[in-house]
This record gives structure tokens, C-alpha cells and sequence, in this order.
């Protein structure tokens, strides 16, 4: 590292950031748990995770994995089909693992912050009243019982690192627990609809398409402020506001 002739700012914002030193990602996060619970999770999880090359508190410092991420919201991905399907094969063996000790949210928890940014969204004006609450007449279908599975819990497709059509590693567990299956598939597709059947054939089960569609929409809305707050503009072209309109 001492040769290195700058420093990347991968994310930042007022709870945590992520800077990029040469090969080794510096991870600083206000909130040591999810930190605690990142460090746990990925020495449990049965697929590939970044090493830990040392942990001082507050910062976490990792190694790069090989390859590029599967995508990002609001661009095509690059990415083969073989990619995506291998994609979905991993998450499967993450949900068939064990559950972590630790728990998720509950039902009644996503239900009641649901209902809590569709207040606000329609509220302040962010969306149109008709737009929030067709979103969430969508976003029921996955307000139902589900039977728990280690979740990986932000499974963006940044978070994912391919070489090829070959996963080289998941990034990002500090949202683990237990959880939905769907809800990771759902994460993992958001704004990238056209992979969900690549995604859902490595996976290799059946998967109610209604509840994925439902994830889209609650993630999408529940995500909305906090992307403002912190910086970031849901309405860039592609994503989660887009993700919203397309359920019209």
C-alpha cells in the first residue's frame, strides 16, 4: 500500500464509507453491530467472500476480489447469462446454508416501515399519490409468512463480483440474517428484469414471480428517503423510481 498514488471513495455518506486503497477496500461504519454481524456472516456463509485482512474499530479493511460486479441499477449489464445464472446457483447455496443466529425483521416490522414511507413519499410530494399506492397494492404479495433462510439481505448487483461466468465472490453482508429467499432474488433482479429467468434457472426452484415483483416495489419504496437524505437520486433513469413507474 505504501506505493500506491491515490485513494478511490467507493461510497460516502453520514453513516458509513468504503474507500478503495490499491487492493484493499477500507470500510469506516458508524455502527460497529452491522460491522459484527458482516465479519460474522461472510465466515459463515458457504460461498465465496472478500478475506479480512484486519479489523480496528471503526474500520474494517478487506481485500479486492478478482473480476467486475454483475452490474449497476440504471445500466445494461455486461454481464452473459451464464453470469446471472451463476448468480442465481450461489444464492441457493446461501439459502440452503443454516440459518445465521442472529434474526431479521419481522413481518409486522416491514409492514409498519412500508407504510411509513408511503406516508411520507405521498406526504411531501416526492411520488404521485396514485403511483405510491398502486406500488403499494403491489408490494403486498410479499407481505406474507415465508419459511426463513440465511439472507445475504442487500444483494444489489454491485454487490456481486463475476470473472466470466464464474461468481468470484459477494460483497456487503452487513444487512445478513434470516429471512426471505425472495427478498434476495428480488434485490439481486431489481431493475434488471430482464435476468430474473437466468437468475431464477441457476437457482433452480420455483419462484413466485408476483412476490419478486412485490419485493420490487416495497424495496423500491422503503429505500426512497433514505437514498434522498444521504445524496443519492432514486430518479436517475433505470432506477428505483423507474422501477416504481414500470408497475403502472
Amino acid at each position: 500500500m505504501a506505493d500506491v498514488e491515490e485513494v478511490e471513495v467507493v461510497v460516502a455518506h453520514s453513516e458509513r464509507a468504503t474507500l478503495r486503497v490499491g487492493d484493499v477496500f477500507l470500510k469506516i461504519d458508524a455502527d460497529q453491530t452491522r460491522t459484527d454481524v458482516e465479519v460474522e456472516a461472510m465466515a459463515i456463509a458457504p460461498i465465496p467472500t472478500p478475506e479480512i485482512l484486519w479489523r480496528k474499530p471503526p474500520v474494517l479493511a478487506i481485500a479486492a476480489l478478482p473480476g467486475t460486479a454483475l452490474g449497476r441499477l440504471g445500466e445494461p449489464s455486461k454481464a452473459s447469462p451464464a453470469a446471472w445464472a451463476a448468480a442465481g446457483a450461489a444464492v441457493r447455496k446461501l439459502h440452503d446454508a443454516p440459518l445465521p443466529p442472529w434474526p431479521g425483521q419481522s413481518l409486522d416490522e416491514i409492514e409498519s416501515e412500508l407504510d411509513g414511507e408511503c406516508e411520507w413519499l405521498m406526504t411531501n410530494g416526492v411520488l404521485p399519490a396514485d403511483l405510491v399506492t398502486r406500488n403499494r397494492e403491489v408490494a403486498q404479495a410479499a407481505l406474507r409468512p415465508w419459511a426463513p433462510v440465511f439472507m445475504h439481505g442487500d444483494l444489489q448487483i454491485t454487490h456481486v463480483f463475476v470473472d466470466g461466468d464464474e461468481i468470484t465472490g459477494v460483497i456487503d453482508w452487513s444487512e445478513a440474517a434470516r429471512g426471505d429467499a425472495l427478498f434476495d432474488l428480488a434485490t439481486l433482479t431489481l431493475g434488471h428484469e430482464e435476468h430474473l429467468g437466468d437468475v431464477v434457472a441457476g437457482y433452480g426452484a420455483n419462484v413466485d414471480l408476483d412476490v419478486i415483483r412485490g419485493w420490487w416495489s416495497l424495496r423500491s419504496l422503503v429505500a426512497s428517503r433514505w437514498l434522498i437524505e444521504h445524496g443519492f437520486d432514486p430518479n436517475t433513469p433505470g432506477c428505483e423510481f423507474d422501477v416504481l413507474r414500470s408497475r403502472m
